[in-house]
């Protein structure tokens, strides 16, 4: 078993660490685990994307050209990447900024508002949490609790944002079970 998933997005939505996130929870789980950071020109604004490779044997390439999941936060992100995403997989959707459909009726489209979602929390910034609940409740690419975990984990150092991320972790979900 071999799951790959491209995070992608704008530079400051937190594409980079939900991609860390859950490399760490798929490590927890006994996965072989790559992590492929990208930036484009500019760290806020600019595309970001990342790959994270989980599987139960030794990894050939990090590199993936069609992986079976992807998380899209913007529109040009799923534009560009939504084509690229094998049959049977999965194509979450932040339905708070994009408008359209993933063209698809092979995979599994999810959409969610997670700004919205984010915003009722009381912290826009957990909207990235809330995008990575959705897609791995819905997935199911490593187990629930040890997400729960891993984003305990990164957050140690900043112990006041883990009540928040909890919140969010639930509303993510919760959202994705619609």
């Amino acid at each position: 078993m071999q799951n790959e998933v491209q995070f992608a997005g704008f530079g400051g939505q937190g594409i980079m660490l939900m991609g860390q996130i859950l490399a760490e929870a798929a490590m927890q789980q006994g996965y072989e685990v790559v992590w492929i950071p990208s930036y484009g020109p500019e760290m806020r604004g600019g595309t970001a994307y990342c790959t994270v490779v989980a599987s139960d044997r030794p990894i050939g390439s990090p590199i993936i050209r069609y992986p079976k999941h992807l998380v899209a936060m913007n529109r040009p992100s799923l534009e560009k990447f939504a084509p690229t995403v094998k049959s049977g997989g999965t194509v979450f959707i932040n339905s708070s900024m994009i408008s359209i459909d993933a063209g698809r009726d092979d995979v599994d489209v999810i959409k969610v508002p997670i700004i919205e979602i984010a915003k009722e929390l009381g912290n826009v910034k957990a909207a990235n949490i809330v995008a990575l609940a959705a897609f791995v409740s819905r997935s199911q690419v490593v187990d629930f609790e040890l997400l729960r975990e891993s984003v305990k984990a990164k957050f140690a150092r900043k112990e006041k944002l883990i009540p928040l991320n909890m919140k969010a972790l639930e509303a993510g979900k919760k959202a994705a079970m619609v």
